[in-house]
């Protein structure tokens, strides 16, 4: 679902959200027909296609991921200055846990996660990921694509009300300095 970025005070996140002055908003699948692959959105490889679409529920336009044994990421390109808006706020809600999944087999199997993504080289980025875990305590730091994705896991547990949506937001800045130790803030290129 839609993703706004702000400076720090609390936000509905990856839900659509009008933009006000201390808030960007990333994506709000206002542009999506329902049922469909969003707008703007690409995929790694062409079978996230089936596995994404823009679903409404009592009103709220978000982004439905249902993938059986693959892990396939769908983004959207969008820059903006991590020095004004340091932190992406979303809300999430997990339906049905990987079977197994413990985040740390190289299967890239969190039931959910948000990218924030940073350039790398022509053919890689960086990227920070957000979790939430089915087993992995909350607070943990792990690593992937050989460093190149630094993973928080932000949630754990199975949700006593799976219909109920959780506010969510990173810090990505914070994030960002912390696990690849740099101090200088390169421009996210997307979500």
């Amino acid at each position: 679902p839609a993703q706004p970025i702000d400076k720090g005070r609390p936000g509905p996140g990856l839900l659509a959200q009008a933009a006000t002055a201390d808030c960007i908003v990333l994506e709000d699948f206002r542009h999506s027909a329902e049922n469909a692959f969003p707008e703007g959105w690409r995929v790694r490889k062409d079978a996230g296609r089936e596995a994404y679409s823009v679903r409404v529920d009592a009103g709220v336009r978000f982004l439905r991921a249902s993938a059986k044994d693959m892990g396939i990421q769908a983004a959207k390109q969008r820059e903006w200055d991590l020095g004004q808006y340091p932190v992406l706020a979303w809300k999430w809600r997990p339906r049905e846990f990987p079977k197994g999944a413990n985040e740390q087999s190289g299967k890239n199997d969190s039931v959910l996660s948000v990218y924030a993504m940073f350039p790398h080289s022509r053919i890689s980025v960086k990227a920070v990921k957000y979790i939430w875990s089915e087993k992995v305590p909350a607070g943990t730091h792990l690593e992937s694509s050989h460093g190149l994705t630094q993973v928080l896991v932000l949630r754990s547990g199975v949700p006593a009300n799976r219909d109920a949506w959780v506010e969510e937001r990173g810090n990505v800045a914070q994030d960002y300095r912390r696990f690849f130790n740099e101090t200088q803030l390169p421009k996210p290129t997307g979500i």
